[in-house]
């Protein structure tokens, strides 16, 4: 049967590829202990060199999950609470009418917890800058750039904790306050506290800093329509901590196994970065840069419940409890966001053969 269950997510994963002439490369990682799996695939190719299973991956909004964590690290060691102000934390540049909703500004109610669970208000940074960087217009130059430029060009959805409204700004905030607090610079601290401890040695951020062993293969190229992303001036401004991770899938799991047994942070901490949750949309919620697939009567059964996160590049990192299994890789595709979750649940369906 372990041989059956490989081969049919194997096939899976080639046809998926196979079918959609727009895709240049995928990447699909299925690891299970506790059922004999341990898959690492890869199809196509980046500027004519093949995918490689070695190969770095950027994995767009994957990269919330790892600050979120990191912010979790801070919160254990005392050096912030989850329900501080941000403005604890944050410069008065920033803070000033960073969040105006009809005419009240609510800057100063806003809490860490609001950024991580994306029930600020404020308005996101990244695709509105992103569209005018498509169209060639004089784009941010920093990631505090894009922030200021947002606050001063958008207007916030809510008040801060009445809503819900997923984007970039609150963890771009995040990665500013995790600056502030150490006094260094996020990569940095990634590095310091995650990508070395792990072994992640294939791991840093785009832009920003290299792997610790040189990449023998180039990064895979992601698409937006027909445009590679990779190289777009200006992009890396964009998504700093709001997604700017950059991994193999084997590095991945990694960092996944870790968080699932409590070794970067508590199982309480974990608990609550959880459960501290608003609605996402139908059968999901979202915690503090974790996607939960929940249990909904006639469109989400309750056997696809799991928990990870997803990018907008149709990157996927998630871990299935009922199954003990992780589920990790890419279609480098912005049309494959959507399209990332259906394809786990055909890969959760290939392992529930083994029960």
């Amino acid at each position: 049967m372990e041989t059956i269950v490989k081969n049919g997510i194997e096939t899976l994963f080639h046809k998926s590829f196979k079918k959609d002439k727009r895709l240049k490369n995928t990447y699909l990682l299925v690891h299970s202990e506790k059922h004999g799996i341990d898959l690492n695939l890869a199809a196509g190719s980046t500027d004519g060199v093949p995918a490689s299973t070695e190969q770095a991956n950027y994995m767009a909004s994957v990269g919330k999950i790892f600050t979120s964590t990191v912010i979790g690290m801070l919160a254990e060691e005392g050096k912030l609470k989850f329900d501080d102000p941000i403005s604890a934390h944050l410069d008065k540049e920033l803070m000033r009418k960073l969040h105006v909703f009809k005419g009240r500004d609510y800057s100063n109610l806003i809490k860490i917890r609001h950024l991580l669970n994306q029930t600020s208000g404020l308005p996101d940074d990244f695709w509105p800058l992103m569209e005018k960087l498509l169209k060639g217009e004089i784009v941010a130059q920093s990631t505090r750039e894009a922030v200021i430029w947002s606050k001063e060009n958008r207007e916030p959805h809510f008040p801060p904790g009445k809503g819900y409204r997923y984007n970039d700004t609150n963890y771009h905030l995040l990665g500013f306050i995790i600056e502030a607090v150490t006094g260094k610079p996020c990569h940095e601290v990634f590095a310091e506290r995650i990508f070395r401890p792990l072994g992640m040695d294939h791991s840093y951020i785009l832009g920003r800093s290299e792997p610790e062993v040189p990449a023998k293969h180039p990064v895979a190229g992601f698409w937006l329509n027909d445009l590679k992303v990779n190289d777009l001036e200006g992009f890396t401004a964009l998504d700093y901590t709001g997604g700017g991770v950059v991994a193999t899938t084997t590095d991945l799991l990694k960092f996944m196994m870790a968080l699932t047994s409590h070794r970067l942070v508590s199982e309480e901490t974990l608990k609550q970065m959880m459960d501290d949750k608003a609605r996402f949309g139908p059968a999901i919620e979202y915690g503090y840069g974790i996607w939960q697939i929940t249990p909904l009567p006639l469109l989400m059964p309750k056997k696809y419940c799991s928990w990870g996160v997803l990018g907008a590049t149709g990157a996927f990192l998630f871990y299935h409890p009922k199954l003990e299994s992780y589920i990790i890789g890419t279609f480098n595709d912005a049309a494959y966001e959507r399209k990332s979750v259906r394809f786990m649940m055909k890969v959760q369906n290939e392992i529930r053969k083994m029960i």
